[in-house]
């Protein structure tokens, strides 16, 4: 998550401060709508099983955080803000974001499972804010399936770039622990939505540092694809390779320039308050170069779009048992490898398959003049 001001000099300085007026304005409408807090342990949320044990319906429980108010600016998270984050990680070490949308299944971005496809390579980490500091509430998870998306980057770059891993247990629901709503294809979002990206990817592009220990958080503003794909080069006919906008991917942008996705926060979520729950509407992708000024839109992949896919993977795979018990088995760690997480400092992967492209036109500008056209 890179945070870093822009430079409040010259056009580029004068429109982001231009714009940040105005949108402060938008913004008081939507932040002014905090909604009471939701018990999750609600008598009215719960079912009762054949043994007699008593546990939650997804539909009545995705989505409800205690979070429903204001929160500002590109900040360290707070617990409990953001119960579904998961961190992904390979040989022990964080590589990627990640959402739990079920008892028993998270998803993420595809891109992030080039380096290995084999499940028991992988482990999840769930309530955590601070990855080195687990509390009473944080749990690692083993991987029994990995679905990635056939038609991942076969058509276009990052396209279909969406993964679902079946955990080897189902995970009990905590005030820290939660599941995100699933938005179907239906879903309609609010034009110039304001939303919230979440992760542990680097603060800088520009200076090569060790991933940071806590959970940062981010306000973005959904924008249009047509209006989005005004910041990229369109494709060349016969071309394969050009990054592009399409109709399974989502955009949304910081329009102070101060605020993107980067490396390390792939597979993370894009979530939007929608009728007082939380909704995955995006999975961390791709964006441009995450440096000072932020000069384009971030790009994830939406999930309304993958919802029919979504559902018939968790059918065919059925469920996993409540406290199932596995150990997964032994494989060689890669030279070099840091130690169990709970005693490493998070670092920078080498092997992160986050997917950067650079701009070839002149998006601060764009971003500047497009914004402005939408609120007067």
């Amino acid at each position: 998550m890179w945070g870093a001001r822009a430079q409040q000099s010259g056009l580029v300085g004068y429109g982001a401060a231009l714009l940040a007026a105005l949108l402060g304005l938008s913004f008081l409408s939507q932040h002014a709508l905090a909604t009471e807090p939701t018990d999750v342990t609600s008598a009215a949320n719960n079912t009762t099983t054949q043994t007699g044990k008593t546990t939650l319906s997804l539909s009545m429980v995705c989505g409800k955080t205690q979070f429903q108010g204001k929160i500002y600016g590109g900040q360290i998270a707070g617990a409990q803000r953001w119960p579904w984050q998961a961190s992904l990680r390979l040989y022990g070490r964080h590589i990627c974001g990640a959402v739990l949308i079920d008892k028993n299944w998270v998803a993420s971005a595809a891109h992030c499972f080039q380096m290995s496809r084999n499940p028991g390579d992988y482990q999840i980490m769930l309530g955590y804010t601070k990855l080195n500091s687990p509390t009473r509430y944080s749990r690692k998870m083993s991987v029994k399936k990995l679905i990635v998306h056939k038609d991942y980057n076969k058509f276009y770059p990052q396209g279909s770039d969406i993964v679902l891993l079946q955990l080897h247990s189902s995970v009990e629901y905590s005030s820290h622990i939660l599941p995100a709503c699933v938005p179907n294809k239906n879903i309609t979002i609010p034009k110039e939505k304001a939303c919230w990206t979440s992760g542990w990817g680097n603060l800088r592009e520009d200076v090569r540092l060790p991933l940071p220990n806590d959970l940062y958080e981010a306000e973005l503003i959904i924008m249009s694809n047509d209006d989005c794909k005004g910041f990229f080069p369109p494709p060349v006919p016969g071309s394969s390779k050009t990054y592009y906008i399409y109709d399974d991917m989502v955009c949304a942008a910081d329009y102070s320039l101060t605020k993107s996705i980067c490396s390390g926060d792939s597979g993370g979520p894009l979530v939007c308050l929608l009728e007082g729950s939380w909704y995955v509407v995006g999975l961390t992708s791709w964006s441009s170069s995450c440096e000072d000024p932020i000069s384009s839109p971030s790009v994830f992949a939406r999930v309304s779009y993958f919802d029919k896919w979504i559902s018939d993977n968790k059918k065919a795979s059925g469920d996993s048992k409540p406290g199932e018990s596995y150990r997964p088995p032994h494989h060689q760690r890669p030279p070099n490898n840091p130690g169990s997480p709970e005693n490493e400092n998070p670092e920078d992967n080498n092997e992160n398959q986050d997917a950067i492209t650079k701009l070839t036109v002149c998006p601060v500008l764009l971003l500047s003049q497009l914004l402005l056209q939408q609120l007067i």
